[in-house]
């Protein structure tokens, strides 16, 4: 094979890695992200009990939403 197709093999298989290295990247993290008036803000991860108690609802509505 030329050098140059052997590059272009080599970026597009790269490129599909990083692709679904990224999509991955996101997947199976939750959390509560809690904005107050003043602008600020405070993320709560799904292991915190607070957290927990949020998501309840949170996936309830979600679910109730989607029918």
């Amino acid at each position: 094979m030329r050098p140059r197709r052997l590059i272009a093999i080599g970026f597009a298989v790269g490129s599909l890695l990083g692709l679904g290295l990224y999509a991955r990247r996101g997947r199976g993290t939750e959390r509560v992200d809690l904005y107050f008036a003043d602008g600020s803000l405070v993320s709560l991860h799904s292991d915190s009990p607070e957290a927990a108690l949020l998501l309840v609802h949170a996936r309830d509505a979600l679910q109730a939403a989607a029918k």
